[in-house]
Order: structure tokens, then C-alpha cells, then sequence
């Protein structure tokens, strides 16, 4: 088949279509939101519709949604498939989400529930991935010296204090700021149910809205959910943000750890290091750490984050927050571990700083986890039109 691949540099996009070339398929790729990343839509409706009238296609692809590309396709009579590898995504607040076009896969099941009665048809779970071959090659094939990435702990991410909309708020009452600084605190200690979008009273969200300058505002043809908005885009940010910081004070006060982030880490007892080159230096971080932290992002309410797919595919331990859907696919325990508290984190990074060989036996099943059981799954069943299925092959596994 062939199919036009819209690009935006999502790591990602690269192994996606190193897949559907593998099965045979044919790939024209779309660029210029790589470069131009305030592109306008009118902008992407000319460059993508002059690719469909020039050329045959058999659908358009892109990692998350884009509503534009959904109309696109909806007048050319033409599949649009999207993958969400982010949350939350707010353009699936658009009413294009009901277009018979889309055949929309999201990771978290949460946001499929929310999601699918718009399109239950045409909206499907699908769980993230990882590249193994890639991460092998990777790793089997660096020069760099054996201490150089190795560390005790590690972790991977931002802390969003650069990017945190929540610190934009103006002037917020003492009711409102004290109300939300303690459902925040709340949220951060209970893993695996998300409720901060239930305690957001009418009064409460008017209020929000009227103190945060630029407030997401949905387009003209688009579902109004302002406390899943605040709940998700606002808060959610902040608590994860809240939780990491709090998370590197905790263990970086006891062990070495090493941080790996552009953002400020002044005053944390932990050692910057700076970003991390995802495809060359991701892996040997990964590989060479006694511990990776995952520590997953609110807004992800019960998928498995894609850093501990990664992990795992590198063949490294990976010890991370509880998410509902990690039994479903992983042996907590065997595979990797879990926590659901501070003091559980800090009881189980002390037990596995101190058993290599238990440590090391849990990473090569969880890598074996995904390379044999999942990476054997290598095409993913994406409905067509005509309830037939044609494959998207993944070297990720699911």
C-alpha cells in the first residue's frame, strides 16, 4: 500500500516507517512541520492536498491527531491514521474525532474510554512500543568507555518547571490557590486512579479560567470539557512536576543520582548531566544504570509511559511509579518493579542497589518480555474501510 506519512519529529516517526517498509509498503514523507513548526493549517491543508491530487494514496499517517488532517481526508474519501503517543492530546477534543476517515490508536486506556464513544467504531487501544533492533545495535556497537553513562540511579525526563502551564496562574484567591495546592498534593501520592477532574466544581474552574491568562480555548467545532482541560493541561503538569522534584530530594539525598534533563535542577541533590541524545546516548544510559526511574507523567492515567518500554528494550532495570496497565502486559516483580508510595520507592531502591544479580535477572526477562513475546507481534491490525485489515508493522513490538 501507499501511504503519506505527515511528520512533525516525533522519535517515533522514524521507526514507524522503517516498519511499514519492511512489510512491503510504500512511504512518501511529509517535512515541513520538522522545520516550520508554527506551520498554519491552511498552510498544511495546500501542501498535503497537493500530494493527494498528485499522487495515490491509500491513507495519510501521523503521529497524534491532527483534526486538519482528519478534514483532509474526510474530502478526499481517504483512511487517516493517527497513533497518540502524548497526554493529554487536546486536539482530540475536536468533533472531527467522529469523521468515518479515522482510525485513531491510543495508548492510555483511560483516554480510549473517554474517547471512543465519539467513534466506537473507529478508535482503538493500542499500547506504545519500543525499537529493540535498534537499542541492540546501539548498545553491542558503542565505543564509548564502560564507565562513561554508568550510574546508580538515573533518570530520563523533564522536571516541567520549564514547561509547566500551571505557573502561569495570575493573582489566584487564597481559597482557590490553597484549594488547589491540596488536591495537587493529594493526587501525588495515589498511584494508579486519577481524580483531580472530579473535584473541580463550577465555581472552582470559572474562577481558574478567569486567573490563567491564555487559557486553552477549544476551536469553534470542538467538545467543551473544561475540567478535564484544568484537570490534565494545568494541574496534572504541576503535580508531575511537584512529584519529581520531590522524588530527586528523596533519593538524591541518600544516592548518587543522575539526572538527565534541560531543566534547571538548582538546589536538587543531583547530578545534571544535561539532555541525553535520545537514539545514541538514551540506550547506554539505560543499559549501563543500576536503576532507571520511571516516574510517569499525571495525565497519563493508566498507560505504560513510553521511557519504560525503552528501559526494558535496552535490557536495563526499570523501577517505576504503579500504572494500572503494567500487570497487563508486565510480572511486577520479574520484569520490573513497581512502587506505590515515597517509602516503598526508598525501600525498593535499597534492596536492588544492593542485588546485582536479582537486578540484572529482572532486566533480561523484561527485555525478553518485549524482543520474544511482543516484538514477535510485528504488525498491528488497523481496520480498513472495508473491515478488512491491512497490517502497520512495528520493529517496536507493543
Amino acid at each position: 500500500m501507499n501511504f503519506l506519512f505527515y511528520r512533525y519529529n516525533s522519535v517515533c516517526e522514524p521507526y514507524m516507517i522503517e516498519s511499514l517498509q519492511k512489510l512491503g509498503h510504500t512511504i512518501k514523507t511529509i517535512d515541513t512541520e520538522i522545520t516550520y513548526k508554527d506551520i498554519a493549517a491552511e498552510k498544511i491543508i495546500e501542501i498535503v492536498s497537493n500530494s493527494l491530487i498528485t499522487e495515490h494514496f491509500d491513507a495519510v499517517i501521523s503521529v497524534n491527531y491532527y483534526p486538519v488532517l482528519s478534514e483532509i481526508c474526510r474530502i478526499f474519501k481517504l483512511r487517516y491514521i493517527s497513533w497518540t503517543v502524548d497526554s493529554p492530546v487536546l486536539e482530540l477534543l475536536s468533533d472531527t474525532v467522529s469523521n468515518d476517515c479515522n482510525r485513531i490508536f491510543l495508548f492510555d486506556y483511560q483516554q480510549y474510554l473517554d474517547l471512543s464513544p465519539y467513534n466506537p467504531d473507529h478508535i482503538f487501544y493500542l499500547p506504545l512500543a519500543t525499537n529493540t533492533a535498534h537499542w541492540d545495535k546501539i548498545i553491542h556497537s558503542s565505543t564509548t568507555q564502560p564507565l562513561k553513562y554508568k550510574s546508580e540511579i538515573s533518570f530520563v525526563g523533564s522536571l516541567y518547571t520549564e514547561k509547566c502551564p500551571y505557573d502561569n496562574i495570575v493573582n489566584p484567591s487564597p481559597a482557590l490557590s490553597g484549594y488547589l495546592n491540596g488536591i495537587m498534593r493529594a493526587q501525588e501520592k495515589v498511584y494508579g486512579y486519577f481524580f483531580l477532574d472530579e473535584l473541580l466544581s463550577e465555581d472552582i474552574i470559572k474562577e481558574f479560567i478567569h486567573c490563567m491568562p491564555d487559557y486553552y480555548i477549544p476551536p469553534e467545532r470542538a467538545r467543551h470539557d473544561d475540567a478535564k482541560v484544568i484537570a490534565l493541561q494545568y494541574l496534572g503538569m504541576k503535580v508531575s512536576s511537584m512529584e519529581r522534584i520531590d522524588i530527586m530530594k528523596l533519593l538524591g539525598s541518600k544516592y548518587p543520582l543522575d539526572l538527565y534533563t534541560a531543566s534547571d535542577s538548582t538546589g536538587l541533590p543531583v547530578h545534571n548531566r544535561g539532555c541525553a541524545k535520545t537514539l545514541t546516548e538514551m540506550p547506554l544510559i539505560f543499559h549501563r544504570s543500576k536503576i532507571n526511574l520511571n516516574i510517569t507523567c499525571k495525565s497519563i492515567r493508566s498507560g505504560i509511559s513510553q521511557r519504560i518500554w525503552d528501559v526494558l528494550g535496552c535490557r536495563g532495570f526499570c523501577l517505576t511509579n504503579y500504572q494500572t496497565e503494567i500487570p497487563e502486559y508486565f510480572e511486577i516483580g520479574k520484569d520490573l518493579d513497581t512502587y506505590g508510595s515515597f517509602d516503598e520507592l526508598l525501600d525498593k531502591t535499597a534492596y536492588y542497589l544492593e542485588r546485582d544479580d536479582v537486578r540484572d535477572k529482572i532486566a533480561q526477562n523484561g527485555y525478553e518480555k518485549i524482543k520474544v513475546v511482543y516484538d514477535s507481534v510485528l504488525c498491528h491490525h488497523i481496520c480498513s474501510s472495508d473491515s478488512d485489515y491491512f497490517h502497520l508493522g512495528s520493529c517496536y513490538g507493543f
